[in-house]
């Protein structure tokens, strides 16, 4: 087996509200795992106009509490890991403009895409729920790529996430123009372990396969919804008997300097 990862960048906070576990106790589950990097990305909020309040993200009041609360602890075990504070978010164009100023505001240190919906979470759908609708392949695939030509991510968590049940004919072409797009950006892709410990219809054996023959980067994010998470070396194993299936090298990347 690999070693254990050095960094993750992909590490959520109670704020989301289906997540568990202190900023602190995720740092210290990180310093005896040996991570030298984590990076807190909780969902990052949306400036609804209309009064909804998510359930699955922080509100847009509450961000300033969030990156200060992250900073503190830092400072905390800054000689015992280096902590970094983000924003997993979503490229939907009506939000990205205001998120960004936010992000420049609070001065966050990176942001990276998880591309749970490409429009309003109001208004749907979630890209995880079953589909044999071409149109929501294509979609999915189309806004990914506008988001990352922006160059405002640092890499595309949990690629395999689209749940389509379609032609695999349709899935193969898609998935193979999105991972020959954020090849030529040079942008990592995410074997995502949260999905493995959760039971999800990813980590995708068909989607690696794709990701192996047009030989993207690979990077292991926890996806850390409890500090228990971090230490899941079960779940750990299995996303790396994937890659090693695939004969995919995972590679340690430095997100942020």
């Amino acid at each position: 087996m690999y070693p254990f990862i050095k960094e993750n960048y992909h590490t959520h906070t109670t704020r989301c509200h289906h997540a568990y576990g202190t900023e602190e106790e995720y740092i210290e589950a990180a310093i005896d795992m040996g991570l030298t990097t984590l990076g807190f990305a909780d969902h990052v909020p949306c400036p609804f106009e209309d009064g909804y309040v998510s359930h699955i993200r922080m509100t847009m009041e509450e961000a300033e509490e969030y990156v200060a609360t992250v900073r503190k602890a830092a400072s905390k075990y800054r000689e015992y890991i280096k902590v970094l504070v983000g924003f997993e978010m979503e490229y939907i164009p009506e939000f990205f403009s205001r998120q960004m100023s936010m992000c420049e505001r609070l001065g966050v240190d990176y942001r990276i895409m998880g591309q749970h919906f490409w429009i309003s979470e109001q208004e749907g759908p979630y890209a995880g729920i079953p589909t044999d609708d071409d149109s929501r392949i294509r979609t999915y695939v189309d806004s990914i790529i506008e988001g990352m030509e922006t160059g405002a991510f640092g890499y595309l968590c949990h690629p395999d996430l689209i749940h389509y049940q379609g032609l695999d004919s349709v899935y193969h072409w898609e998935m193979t123009r999105l991972c020959k797009r954020l090849k030529e950006l040079q942008i990592p892709i995410e074997m995502n372990m949260g999905g493995m410990l959760d039971g999800k219809h990813y980590p995708a054996d068909r989607f690696w396969s794709i990701a192996s023959e047009v030989g993207n980067k690979v990077i292991v994010g926890i996806d850390a919804h409890s500090p228990d998470s971090i230490k899941d070396m079960d779940t750990y194993g299995k996303c790396m008997e994937i890659l090693e299936r695939y004969k995919i090298t995972p590679v340690n990347i430095p997100i942020v300097p």
